[in-house]
């Protein structure tokens, strides 16, 4: 049995497994290592320059000849920049996150670009679809980062019923049995983000993927609630600080404080004032692999459980 779906046909791909664009941490090695593997790898922009994002661009072309993509962050400040030069690029896949592609569609449409927009509720998944969206990306609050209010359990079903273009589940999924829950919900392709940050080929510092590899069932918290933007990530002096300052309702210096505290953790390796974004499925992740034995065993045990749900008596 092998998994096809209409992502695995509008992209090109040889899975329906799609790594998540984490900035700081998804970078044109790991992109073009989930891409040889027979996934989608995803370059996280962030707040990138535009030439540095260029040129992890270009590292992933050299990489790898298989289809990869970009994920673009539309708050970013230069977003209309990084919008040029992906077309310039003719990168051959956008995600996005923070905001509505719309601006951008029809320039990225007339260059064949499949564009896949991150979603945490129906309506604007709807809103998406109106638009020209290839795909929709349901994002539950399981992930990490930053997160809607919606669990993938529930937000999956509802848009697999609401839009006709196709659904990719995200959030809280790290094995084959997630992948199989989530085909069974409507998905037909999902999206990791922390299992691959335990990817060999991931080049955040090695001490954040000791610490994931680490993570127990309850070590994510949710803060920032106050600034409207929550944001999921594991527990230490951090989130206790800002825990302090949601309380008493002080979004500024939760701003103030956050800034440059993904890099510090990523970059740097600092656990205790660095901003380790990562979902509750950490608990999941128990080792440092190659992207291509991630890939592979997603898909292998999926199968194995979606055989078995599909057997009928006598067979």
């Amino acid at each position: 049995m092998t998994i096809r779906t209409r992502v695995t046909s509008l992209l090109g791909i040889e899975y329906p497994i799609i790594q998540g664009g984490m900035a700081w941490t998804a970078t044109a090695e790991l992109a073009a290592a989930v891409s040889n593997a027979g996934g989608l790898g995803v370059i996280g922009a962030g707040h990138m320059p535009t030439d540095l994002l260029r040129q992890e661009i270009r590292n992933a072309k050299a990489g790898t000849d298989r289809p990869f993509g970009v994920n673009l962050m539309l708050l970013a400040p230069h977003i209309d920049e990084l919008v040029t030069m992906v077309l310039e690029e003719r990168v051959p896949v956008i995600t996005t996150g923070a905001g509505n592609p719309g601006k951008y569609m029809t320039a990225l449409k007339e260059r064949g670009i499949k564009v896949l927009p991150i979603a945490p509720t129906v309506a604007l998944a709807k809103r998406l679809e109106s638009i020209g969206a290839d795909a929709i990306i349901g994002e539950g609050m399981e992930a990490g980062g930053h997160i809607g209010e919606l669990t993938t359990m529930v937000l999956t079903p509802q848009l697999a019923d609401a839009v006709s273009v196709p659904v990719i589940a995200a959030g809280g999924i790290a094995d084959g049995r997630g992948v199989a829950a989530a085909f069974a919900l409507g998905a037909e392709a999902v999206q990791l983000g922390t299992r691959f940050m335990c990817a060999e080929e991931c080049t955040i510092h090695p001490d954040v993927k000791e610490r994931i590899v680490k993570a127990r069932d309850r070590d994510t918290v949710v803060t920032g609630y106050s600034t409207g933007h929550p944001v999921r990530v594991i527990k230490n002096k951090l989130t206790r600080i800002i825990e302090g300052l949601d309380r008493d309702n002080r979004p500024e210096e939760i701003e103030t404080l956050g800034t440059g505290k993904l890099a510090l953790a990523m970059r740097e390796g600092d656990l205790d004032m660095g901003s380790i974004m990562a979902g509750q499925s950490a608990a999941m992740v128990c080792a440092i692999e190659p992207a291509a034995v991630i890939v592979r065993s997603l898909i292998e045990d999926a199968e194995a459980i979606m055989r078995g749900l599909t057997t009928t008596c006598g067979d």
